[in-house]
């Protein structure tokens, strides 16, 4: 009631906005992230038909306002779903989340592959990107030995496995990263099935990323 008398007062809803924001603020949620993640999900499907959405960060921004209840439901949860289905890694979804909502699956790739880019800066320390990052953190250099390795490197097939590995992030880079960041998004078409399959490939790599070990520290 009293949201609803200042607004009618305001004769806006930037109180309600804020009030919102305020009570989804992450810093409310440590320790709860499956709790926050419940509640904004509900919010956004009732903030959708008005063009609105609560992101990661608990900030209010614009999307494409949904017409029907059924699209705004459709929004929040069918890619998220399939995804889950994939037992895909929550890092791929935590970084990715607001686009799932808006299926932008262009952008949606482009914050997949930036958090695989965070987590070897975080895992190495380095704070380069791109395949100038992966050769850094991967490659064997002049010590002949990676700062991170992905197994022991005790036999020609466990290095032979750590340099796959290493040309899957490169990959990963070329295709996506490189891509999405130099191109209009209306010159890149990327389907619902590309960008599950892409999203599965960086939940792969964030598994492995998870186990790497740090070799030595320059």
């Amino acid at each position: 009631m009293a949201l609803s008398s200042r607004q009618t007062q305001d004769r806006c809803g930037n109180n309600v906005a804020a009030f919102i924001q305020a009570a989804l603020d992450p810093a409310r949620f440590t320790g709860r992230k499956e709790v926050h993640a419940g509640l904004c999900q509900q919010v956004n499907e009732v903030l959708s038909f008005s063009g609105l959405q609560i992101d990661d960060a608990g900030q209010m921004r614009p999307i494409k306002p949904a017409s029907t209840l059924s699209e705004a439901e459709q929004r929040v949860s069918q890619l998220r779903s399939r995804l889950r289905d994939r037992n895909v890694h929550p890092d791929v979804l935590k970084f990715c989340k607001a686009e799932l909502l808006e299926h932008d699956y262009f952008h949606a790739v482009f914050e997949a592959t930036k958090s695989v880019a965070d987590k070897i800066r975080d895992k190495s320390g380095l704070s380069s990107d791109g395949s100038k990052l992966v050769d850094e953190a991967f490659g064997f250099g002049k010590l002949q030995y990676p700062r991170l390795a992905f197994n022991s490197l005790q036999t020609d097939t466990e290095r032979s496995e750590h340099v796959g590995y290493m040309n899957l992030l490169k990959g990963l880079f070329g295709v996506f990263r490189n891509v999405t960041a130099h191109i209009p998004r209306i010159k890149w078409s990327i389907n619902e099935q590309d960008a599950l399959d892409m999203l599965t490939v960086a939940s792969l790599l964030h598994r492995k990323l998870d186990e790497v070990v740090q070799t030595y520290v320059k």
